[in-house]
């Protein structure tokens, strides 16, 4: 009990220095002219940015999407090398130093597809998605990728049919209560819970020898509004393609932690931890519904119901399904165009900036949304440079080939260039695809106060306010407890969300520990057309960003950031938030220890008084929980004091950045604030432990990673987190471990960092 007591004061204390220290000196940083500045260099750079901000085009934006989506452009196919080309004439035409590197990946296509109910009636799925007449790309057919999933293995088989649900964890511990057994069956799973290879995933974990993946209308399709064409939701033959890699590293398959040069070692293709060990292929609602309709069995819990129009069941049987799914699997070149305006004053730092191009089809929502916007951001830079603007900082405009298969682009440039990355990187900017609605943005937490202050500068185009005020008053309507919306109206910075996977931000966060923002605006253009041959420019036209002005806030905010980051004399970063985020983290880590000795403890306790067995339908059976060990008490003194050590670090790092910004900000003027900027670059590095996480050591962040079972979702301080989802005590009592000497080392890191910029201010004055 003392030893709990301990702990509970530990994490009070490092609460409060938090609060008493940190919130003060950045509300003090809120009221400045712009971190990391003096004062005429803030002025100077209002100046440009200003000047920025007046130069984007919607109509460019929309003559861009309508040039890069005119074709389907998958990996390997022509028109992705042209779009490639495309760009690169364009950056160098704007004046940057372009040009395209190349990666050789592996990238399968489809070779055949059956999915077949033969039992107890016959029916043929389709898995082919009709051209609208009004829709004038979807009649491409010849250049459409088929409707699959990318890495799927390779299978022949036949067997009964199994529904379950979303396929994730707790799904499966259902029907073993039921008592339903998926092994030797084919399972057939709903779109949405987790990342799609999260399902083929698990089926095979729990002995299925295939996988279906169909999207229920529920959630994209007419249950939620009007179908394509009449309005934006998926149609009944509407299908989502999209890759099932398994969550073990990105990039491509064959050359896990090194790029996929012409003459990289290349694994064999047995040996690819990533690719599925069982077939899996999605299809629509519309074929779907006679392969659900043919289920016998238990009937399904009302959370296991979507809307189709039958009743669902469970299975197994009566129906059985042929499923045959074959690839060629082929190396394919990926075309990554690297575009570079050098910087005046610190050329050695880099300001990096992504999207990508590439697209399952015609992909005029994602990624071209964000693709479109990224080309004016590079144009309106173009047209400052003529004007006599130069960043301080190098900058590089990157557009990635390969994402949508597995961050291949982005990955296997990651890998190609990982010693300079973490030398030499200060930020990464992404954005994917982006629509109408509210600024959404994730990152490292470092950046939240230098994103906040972006977006306050930054103009709703149709609400006359900044995109941060909408933002703001948004999360108030939807705030569902009074201490979110008192925080929402007193904190100085609106909290921005840790970044998991899906996107080509994680390679830079997660391996290299360059610090990374995703922006897109999002939450008024809702549609059920992703990954599909309806994802194009008549949809987008007609059912997103229809005028093109939030293309043009995206350039704008985006473009900003970058220009920010690049101009700074002091990068500007805020450790208070991240030992604020920690905290919280290592809090939550406390709370489930608790939660889980708890629920543990009540679950046996019932077992023993024999409420399952009482409760439990004579016609439909089902078993108990199994019991639980009750988890143990968890030592996280080594955490807790990592985390305080971080804020005390922090602290003293805020101090100083408001004693910097006294006189005018003159210390940051000083020629020594290069080496403070490099020791800034080593904190973010000081995250990273090259021993990776257990088990997936490519991941080598211990404050974020994405979920081995919920792939795009993130885990902080996952090297715990996820090993106490696993059970697994003895690798979350090392997890703590290996995470407080991180925690320990970054504070020793911002430490230095905060005693250099003292210097630098005692100089100043």
């Amino acid at each position: 009990m003392r030893s709990r007591i301990f702990l509970f004061f530990i994490v009070l204390l490092n609460v409060l220095v938090f609060a008493q220290d940190v919130d003060v000196t950045k509300s003090a940083q809120t009221n400045s002219a712009l971190t990391g500045y003096s004062s005429s260099s803030a002025a100077t750079e209002r100046e440009w940015e200003a000047k920025f901000r007046d130069l984007p085009s919607p109509d460019v934006i929309r003559q861009n999407m309508q040039r890069l989506s005119a074709h389907p452009h998958a990996v390997g196919q022509p028109y992705d090398k042209e779009n490639a080309e495309w760009m690169l004439a364009l950056f160098r035409q704007w004046g940057f130093d372009a040009h395209i590197e190349t990666f050789d990946v592996l990238f399968p296509t489809p070779k055949e597809r059956i999915v077949e109910l033969i039992s107890p009636v016959k029916f043929v799925a389709k898995l082919q998605e009709p051209p609208v007449p009004e829709d004038p790309t979807s009649g491409q057919t010849a250049e459409q990728l088929p409707t699959y999933n990318a890495y799927s293995a390779d299978g022949d088989v036949t067997a009964p049919l199994v529904y379950v649900n979303y396929g994730l964890r707790d799904d499966y511990d259902e029907l073993e209560r039921q008592g339903v057994s998926v092994r030797g069956a084919i399972v057939i799973a709903r779109y949405g819970g987790a990342w799609r290879g999260i399902k083929p995933k698990l089926a095979a974990e729990h002995g299925a020898i295939g996988c279906i993946i169909y999207s229920d209308p529920e959630g994209d399709g007419y249950s939620a509004g009007d179908v394509f064409p009449k309005g934006a939701f998926r149609p009944s033959d509407g299908v989502q393609r999209g890759s099932v890699m398994d969550t073990d590293y990105p990039g491509d398959p064959l050359t896990p932690g090194i790029a996929s040069t012409k003459d990289a070692k290349r694994l064999p293709l047995s040996e690819a931890k990533t690719i599925t060990k069982i077939p899996v292929i999605p299809i629509s609602y519309g074929d779907a519904q006679p392969l659900l309709a043919a289920l016998g069995g238990r009937v399904a819990d009302e959370k296991w119901v979507g809307t189709l129009p039958i009743t669902y069941h469970i299975g197994p049987g009566p129906a059985r399904v042929h499923l045959k799914m074959t690839s060629n699997w082929d190396t394919k070149t990926i075309y990554n165009v690297v575009a570079r305006i050098p910087g005046s004053t610190y050329p050695d730092e880099w300001v990096m900036r992504g999207n990508h191009h590439d697209a399952w089809v015609n992909g005029a929502d994602d990624p071209l949304s964000g693709m479109s916007s990224e080309l004016e951001e590079a144009r309106a830079l173009g047209a400052l440079l003529k004007q006599g603007w130069r960043p301080k900082r190098t900058i590089v405009y990157l557009a990635w080939d390969g994402e949508e298969p597995g961050l291949l682009g982005s990955t296997e440039f990651v890998e190609a260039h990982l010693d300079d990355l973490r030398r030499h990187a200060v930020l990464y900017v992404n954005s994917d695809n982006s629509g109408r609605g509210y600024f959404s943005v994730s990152g490292e937490h470092t950046l939240e106060h230098f994103i906040n202050g972006v977006a306050r500068d930054i103009n709703d185009p149709e609400k006359n306010i900044s995109v941060w005020e909408r933002a703001r008053l948004h999360r108030l309507a939807v705030a569902n407890d009074a201490e979110k919306r008192a925080e929402l109206r007193n904190r100085p910075d609106l909290r921005i969300a840790p970044l998991g996977d899906g996107s080509d931000y994680a390679p830079f966060l997660d391996h290299a520990g360059v610090p990374a923002l995703d922006l897109r605006f999002s939450g008024e253009d809702e549609g059920g057309v992703y990954h599909s041959i309806y994802d194009d420019f008549y949809w987008y036209t007609h059912f997103s960003d229809k005028t093109f002005v939030y293309g043009r806030t995206l350039a704008q905010a985006a473009g900003t950031a970058v220009m920010r980051m690049a101009d700074a004399e002091m990068i500007p970063v805020s450790f208070g938030d991240m030992a604020d985020a920690i905290a919280h983290y290592t809090h939550e880590l406390h709370e489930m220890v608790g939660n889980y000795q708890s629920t543990a403890k009540e679950t046996n306790l019932q077992i023993d008084e024999g409420v399952f067995q009482a409760i439990s339908d004579p016609e439909q059976p089902t078993s108990a929980p199994k019991r639980e060990d009750v988890p143990p008490f968890l030592n996280f003194a080594p955490l807790d004091n990592g985390s305080a050590a971080f804020t005390t670090a922090a602290t003293h790092f805020e101090k100083a950045v408001t004693a910097a910004e006294k006189n005018g900000g003159s210390a940051f003027a000083k020629a020594s604030i290069d080496q403070l900027n490099q020791s800034l670059i080593q904190c973010w590095q000081a995250f990273l432990d090259e021993r990776g996480l257990p088990e997936r050591p490519w991941f080598k962040n211990m404050i974020y990673a994405p979920g081995a079972y919920t792939g795009y979702g993130v885990k902080t301080l996952p090297a715990i987190r996820e090993s106490m989802e696993e059970k697994n005590w003895k690798e979350a009592d090392a997890g703590v471990l290996q995470v407080a000497s991180i925690l320990q080392q970054s504070a020793e890191q911002i430490e230095k960092a905060a005693q250099q910029l003292d210097t630098l201010a005692t100089d100043s004055k």
